[in-house]
């Protein structure tokens, strides 16, 4: 019993210190975000939507990561009474920076941590309006694209959290439509893989 005691303890001491230590400068932060999965079946129409948006980033320093991100997204809509289905494809490639604040007053919990997330690169979106006489129609934009919101991440283990991410996204430039807006939650997942760094830390904390 005591070694179960021991155990647990470390494991409690582990998560205390891994989540300041996994934002340190040198490590690396893989995973995704998912936004908008929804699916809306009516009498008149069907519905579909999804994005994800996985991302790799690097931390240049204590709690500032940089990295590279790719969106991909597709929502269709089916309108049975005139059968007409609508599809949505956004698309885009960017760089984005993440800051994980290290406030006291605001932090909850030691597994939580708050971010803020701001995004730059190519966005694109192609909006295709087919009828039922077979003619189809199409809107799209393509451009620079902006974001930036609050995130949430919490670490359910030493190197993998969950996190809500609400986040503002604008795209400018040419096309059918020259402006395009979007605020959106995302949920997902990171893993962090600590650097020489970090290991050091939990090595240090851990007694191993």
């Amino acid at each position: 019993m005591r070694k179960v005691h021991l155990l647990i303890l470390a494991f409690i001491l582990l998560m205390g210190t891994t989540v300041q230590a996994q934002t340190q400068k040198g490590n690396v932060m893989v995973g995704a975000n998912m936004a908008n999965i929804l699916g809306t079946f009516s009498s008149d129409a069907n519905s579909f939507q999804f994005n994800l948006t996985p991302k790799a980033g690097w931390f240049i320093k204590d709690n500032l990561a940089l990295g590279a991100e790719v969106n991909l997204g597709i929502k269709t809509t089916k309108y049975d009474n005139t059968d007409t289905k609508v599809t949505d494809l956004t698309y885009g490639i960017g760089a984005f920076g993440r800051y994980y604040i290290t406030d006291e007053s605001i932090e909850f919990s030691k597994r939580a941590r708050f971010f803020l997330e701001a995004s730059a690169g190519f966005n694109g979106t192609n909006s295709k309006t087919k009828v039922a006489d077979g003619s189809s129609s199409s809107i799209n934009n393509n451009g620079l694209g902006l974001g930036f919101g609050p995130g949430l991440a919490f670490f359910i283990t030493p190197n993998v959290a969950l996190e809500a991410l609400l986040k503002y996204d604008i795209t400018v430039g040419f096309g059918s439509s020259t402006t395009v807006h979007k605020l959106g939650l995302n949920l997902g997942f990171q893993i962090y893989l600590p650097g020489k760094n970090a290991r050091q830390i939990i090595r240090e904390e851990t007694g191993k």
